[in-house]
């Protein structure tokens, strides 16, 4: 691993940008964005219209390594170019921002719980794209929406089987199994996704570290035992459904968790508005965003 890279991920001040939308969650994206689904006819012509709106956001004079120390790219951004360069060259060399990958190819159905990751039969041929493109680390999203012992185990499992299979190839894997944030055993499904993952880092051979992406837990600062673990390289919370503003002042109250915000990233952003009001949005929200990710 680039030791810049591991040095800014571990103890960098400021939060992971999540621009990672895929397939099934472009058009609502791109519909909060202020573009219809009559802009578009093909998939292509839809991908390009996300790629632009994530393009605008990297470029913004906003958006640098001072407060954004990573960025999670989808696929298609991780192949396209900004400026002519590749998006993880750019983010890295230009805004010294690290890249991150999506990995996971969506949710299968519920059961016993939770929504378990589809199979990624073809993971290692993405991964190798990934290391060749400069790609620092992956994420991958599984979801938690009851307090089932069984489920929750099974979920963690398949996270950290993935885990390991993404170590073997020198990324860092950010390992996300979502709790459902209105669910109403949200409190005991954290207790006991908290426990399956201690098992799981403990079982990690000595040396290697992942990364977690958790939902704000319920009760101020009870993840701190996995964010203090030598293990784990950092925590980081996503925003699950709730406001920038509800997300803030949740996250503000947890020592040594930061931000990975997607849609609460790109609130309020319009591809109506000049460039200056684009660009005057985004700092107000990296800096609301920042904040909260320092304040623990």
């Amino acid at each position: 691993m680039n030791t810049a890279q591991v040095q800014k991920i571990s103890t960098g001040k400021g939060f992971i940008a999540a621009l990672d939308q895929s397939g099934g969650s472009t058009p609502k994206a791109l519909e909060g964005y202020g573009i219809g689904k009559d802009a578009w006819t093909t998939d292509e012509e839809m991908f390009a219209l996300m790629h632009a709106m994530r393009a605008r956001i990297i470029k913004s004079p906003a958006f640098n390594g001072d407060r954004v120390i990573g960025a999670i790219l989808f696929e298609r951004t991780m192949d396209g170019d900004i400026d002519g360069q590749p998006v993880p060259d750019y983010l890295w060399k230009v805004k010294g921002v690290v890249p991150f990958l999506k990995i996971d190819k969506g949710l299968a159905d519920k059961a016993d719980g939770v929504r378990l990751m589809k199979p990624m039969p073809d993971l290692d041929k993405l991964l190798d794209r990934a290391v060749a493109k400069g790609i620092f680390g992956t994420k991958m999203r599984s979801v938690i929406d009851a307090a089932s012992p069984s489920g929750i185990a099974a979920n963690v499992a398949q996270q950290f089987d993935y885990g390991r299979q993404i170590l073997a190839k020198g990324l860092m894997p950010i390992i996300e199994p979502e709790v459902t944030i209105s669910i109403a055993d949200k409190v005991e499904a954290e207790r006991i996704l908290r426990d399956e993952i201690l098992k799981n880092l403990d079982k990690l051979p000595a040396g290697q570290k992942v990364m977690l992406k958790l939902t704000i837990p319920s009760e101020v600062n009870f993840f701190k035992p996995l964010i203090d673990h030598p293990k784990v390289m950092r925590v980081v919370a996503l925003s699950g459904g709730y406001s920038r503003e509800d997300a803030n002042a949740m996250l503000a109250r947890n020592t040594g968790l930061i931000a990975s915000f997607s849609r609460a990233l790109s609130e309020g952003l319009s591809a109506q508005q000049s460039d200056a009001q684009f660009n005057t949005e985004l700092e107000k929200t990296i800096t609301s965003i920042y904040d909260a990710s320092v304040a623990g």
